[in-house]
């Protein structure tokens, strides 16, 4: 009888060492259709199940000067996924009851152009209608430039709208601007106070940290562009211009650190967290698939709430599956790769050997 269950304990252990290095493979097979080049940049990627890392792998140069590869270690820009920690901030704020998401910005910031009629609802949802900054000609006279959070919003503010409030959906970095306005004259500290002090030492993200090209960054993976000539060094920008809406930096295995706690509600009460990841509805009532930080979306009918991110040298992309506690992220060093698909087309493959 012992034997016997010797045998089947065996036998079962073999086959799921069998699937995993046949999943391990697929997945390989996935990022090298879009990252072939060994001695360019390149990405690094994970999948988690119910919060373990079931798959981790680095393909490509960190530093390209050095000849260094990239380890699943290296710290990236995240760009947008900044958004996420800007939404769940807010809602802390909110649940200590020192805002409220349906408030007017004109509450905080008074003297913005028609801000009586813009909640930091519209903010989160993209549905504000104030113009993206990053869509001005104008950005590349401050794009270099150190900026206060005020010195943003003022670059921006006196822009026509695009829409009314809550009128349409239309992706906007501005709003995420005034939402980091918003966290330091609420909280009275700057933003990258709050999220350090709140999130990243709270949940043990060591890794993580508002983004900068001066200081020393331990592992920090560098970033390129490709030009026609090959590649080179990012663009520099001023990380005080992307700021709330994309200037934070971080790993994959402390962004892991972060889906986790969202899960078990460890920085937020279940019913106020759940506001970011559900969808939202336009003043005629129309449906649109974004929450508070995150695009909800779904794959073969199965819900999912995914966010990327682009900015000079760097993308970003994340898929989270909750029925099946999955989550697959990556990170690229050039602009000129985008993990979007990699990611997604992983997540699909993962959900459907489950």
């Amino acid at each position: 009888m012992k034997k016997s269950l010797l045998l089947l304990i065996i036998h079962i252990a073999f086959i799921s060492i069998a699937f995993s290095q046949s999943l391990s493979k697929e997945i390989d097979e996935i990022i090298l259709s879009e990252l072939d080049d060994a001695d360019g940049p390149g990405g690094v990627f994970m999948v988690a199940k119910k919060g373990k890392p079931i798959y981790q792998k680095a393909f490509g140069k960190a530093n390209l000067e050095l000849g260094t590869f990239l380890t699943t270690d290296n710290v990236f820009q995240l760009a947008s996924m900044t958004k996420q920690f800007t939404a769940i901030s807010i809602l802390m704020l909110e649940e200590q009851e020192k805002l409220n998401i349906y408030d007017s910005i004109s509450k905080y910031i008074p003297d913005y152009p028609n801000g009586n009629k813009i909640t930091i609802h519209h903010l989160l949802t993209h549905t504000s209608g104030i113009k993206d900054f990053t869509k001005m000609k104008s950005l590349k006279d401050i794009a270099q430039k150190e900026m206060t959070p005020k010195m943003m919003v003022d670059f921006f503010k006196n822009e026509p709208v695009d829409f009314d409030p809550g009128e349409k959906f239309e992706y906007n970095n501005s709003g995420y601007i005034l939402l980091g306005n918003i966290i330091e004259l609420v909280s009275g500290i700057t933003y990258e106070e709050y999220i350090t002090e709140n999130i990243f030492n709270k949940i043990g993200m060591s890794q993580s940290s508002y983004a900068s090209d001066k200081k020393i960054i331990e592992k920090r993976a560098y970033g390129y562009q490709k030009k026609e000539s090959g590649y080179v060094n990012k663009t520099i920008i001023n990380f005080s211009v992307p700021y709330s809406s994309g200037a934070l930096m971080s790993s994959l295995s402390d962004m892991l650190k972060w889906q986790n706690p969202l899960n078990k509600n460890v920085l937020l009460k279940a019913e106020n967290s759940g506001k970011a990841f559900n969808k939202n509805k336009l003043n005629n009532g129309d449906e649109f698939s974004y929450g508070y930080g995150w695009h909800i979306r779904d794959i073969d009918g199965i819900i999912t709430r995914e966010h990327g991110g682009s900015i000079f040298g760097f993308k970003s992309m994340a898929v989270y599956i909750p029925a099946e506690d999955i989550y697959v992220i990556g990170f690229t060093n050039c602009d000129c790769f985008s993990p979007t698909k990699i990611t997604q087309d992983i997540a699909k493959l993962v959900l459907e050997n489950m």
